[in-house]
């Protein structure tokens, strides 16, 4: 999986107020990360900034609507032009969420978290098994944030996403701020979470901000990272090494020079714990 998921140090998403900037200027940046639905359309101005930045950087896609937790057929049209997109780009790996997002053919735009049973476990992990072959490639699954559980669940979130990595082959996107924010929400350890995921399967890290709202953290990635995720992240660090880290950044979005700012602390937190560790 080395292979198949290199290190590439630390990155940012590529956001709209920042493609001029970023074409324009070719600012110090290791990778970007795009959300894939954005540019799925052959032509077009997205298009055209991606192909810019794909010729001085290595990109990864970064899906929200494959829905691979869903009842649903899986979406043949949506694969296709991703198989499409992937073979033009060349990106270093596709990613997309551990949750499901449609039901009986309609679509929602957020990222529902699935019941953490034996049943559900063995569908995702079909589904997962079905789009690899149709890529033709492994892809990372990540973990989201919550703030309801289902109360049938029988297995803890990590227990579940190892799970799916073992059976189905394929890697880990570990999100540390969805870490952060759902062990507030549902009142367990996230060093548990760290812990009971394992190393070999982690090959990319999120950092990103939420809000506080008093009875819950709600995912949000308008603020800064704060002082707890920087923590869990040196936590992360410190299990599972030098992993591609990116901060995200999609809504009160600040001048490209603060997020990538973002990017080099963490790129200073690793180092720090790298060496340390030696």
């Amino acid at each position: 999986m080395a292979r198949e998921f290199p290190y590439l140090g630390h990155g940012i998403g590529l956001r709209p107020p920042h493609y001029a900037e970023v074409v324009r200027d070719l600012p110090a940046v290791d990778w970007f990360e795009v959300i894939t639905e954005n540019f799925m359309v052959a032509g077009g101005n997205p298009r055209q900034v991606l192909r810019q930045v794909r010729a001085h950087y290595p990109i990864v896609l970064h899906g929200v609507s494959l829905s691979i937790g869903s009842v649903d057929p899986i979406d043949e049209g949506y694969l296709t032009g991703l198989a499409a997109l992937a073979a033009e780009m060349e990106p270093a790996w596709i990613s997309d969420h551990l949750c499901w997002s449609s039901f009986g053919g309609h679509t929602g735009h957020d990222l529902w978290p699935l019941p953490f049973t034996e049943e559900a476990l063995a569908h995702v992990v079909s589904r997962v098994q079905v789009v690899q072959e149709r890529l033709r490639r492994r892809i990372l699954i990540e973990n989201v944030s919550s703030y309801l559980e289902f109360a049938h669940s029988t297995l803890p979130e990590w227990e579940f996403l190892s799970e799916v990595a073992r059976r189905a082959d394929c890697g880990l996107l570990l999100d540390v701020n969805n870490i952060f924010v759902s062990a507030r929400n549902h009142g367990f350890e996230s060093a548990q979470f760290l812990a009971g995921v394992p190393a070999d399967r982690v090959k990319q890290i999120h950092l990103a901000g939420h809000r506080d709202e008093g009875t819950h953290l709600l995912d949000t990635h308008d603020h800064p990272v704060c002082d707890g995720v920087w923590a869990l992240y040196r936590a992360a660090v410190q299990r599972f090494g030098a992993v591609s880290t990116l901060i995200e950044r999609d809504d009160d979005i600040p001048p490209l020079g603060e997020v990538i700012a973002e990017s080099r602390q963490a790129a200073a937190i690793e180092a720090e714990v790298l060496a340390h560790g030696r």
